[in-house]
C-alpha cells in the first residue's frame, strides 16, 4: 500500500503512552511535516509557531491548569450526554496515580500557535504533525482541553501567548503503550469511534 495512505489509514487516537523518550531528530522531522502544511495565500508564509514541552514539572504545571476545566466539563455532561460523562470517568478512575487525562503522560507535547484567524492552515499543520507522527511508529492525540491554559500567567509567559494568537492542539506525542492495564484498555476500548464510510456524492 501507499505508505501516506498506510500511515493516514491506521492513525488512531492513542490515550495511554510509554514512557519511552523520542528522538529528537524524530520530533524535528515531525515539526518539518507540520510545517510544511498548506496555508493562506493572504499570510503569504506559515502563520503556525511551535512549542514543544519535554520537561515534567511544566507538564504538571500544565495539567494542574487544566485538569479542574475537565472536571467541570466532564461532570457537567453527567445528565446531558451520560455516555460521554461515564467513558471519561472510566479511564479516569482506570488510570494509575498521577492520574494525567488531559496529556495521557505523553513524553511530548506540540503547542501549535497562531492567529486567531488562521484557524484552517493551523489544524492543517496539526493533522500533518499526526500523519507523520503515525509514520515513525508514534501515537499522536489532539487534547482540546489542552488550550485552556491562559489563565495561567506562568505558562502564558513560557509559551510566550500573545492576545492575538489561540492555540490549535496542542498534540500529545509519544510510543503507544502496548500492555496497558485491564481496566484502562477497558476504558479505551468504549471511547472509540464509530468510524463509518465516506458519504460521497459524484456528479
Amino acid at each position: 500500500m501507499n505508505p501516506v495512505i498506510e500511515a493516514i489509514n491506521n492513525r488512531r487516537s492513542i490515550r495511554s503512552y510509554e514512557t519511552k523518550p523520542i528522538p529528537k531528530d524524530i520530533i524535528n522531522t515531525i515539526i518539518e511535516a507540520g510545517n510544511r502544511a498548506p496555508f493562506t495565500s493572504i499570510t503569504r508564509s506559515q502563520p503556525w509557531r511551535f512549542v514543544v514541552i519535554e520537561d515534567p514539572e511544566f507538564k504538571q504545571k500544565l495539567l494542574q491548569t487544566t485538569l479542574p476545566f475537565w472536571k467541570k466539563c466532564t461532570e457537567g455532561m453527567k445528565e446531558t450526554y451520560p455516555e460521554i460523562y461515564k467513558m471519561g470517568m472510566s479511564l479516569y478512575e482506570a488510570m494509575d496515580d498521577p492520574k494525567d487525562v488531559v496529556y495521557y503522560n505523553a513524553p511530548v507535547i506540540i503547542f501549535v500557535i497562531g492567529p486567531a484567524n488562521n484557524a484552517v492552515s493551523c489544524a492543517l499543520a496539526c493533522e500533518n504533525i499526526m500523519i507523520a507522527a503515525q509514520s515513525f511508529g508514534l501515537g499522536s492525540c489532539y487534547v482540546g482541553f489542552g488550550s485552556t491554559v491562559k489563565g495561567n500567567a506562568d505558562v502564558v509567559q513560557a509559551l510566550e501567548l500573545t492576545d492575538d494568537e489561540q492555540i490549535y492542539g496542542p498534540i500529545v506525542l509519544g510510543y503507544p503503550k502496548v500492555n496497558p492495564s485491564a481496566a484502562v484498555a477497558s476504558a479505551l476500548e468504549s471511547m472509540g469511534p464509530n468510524k463509518k464510510e465516506p458519504v460521497t456524492k459524484w456528479i
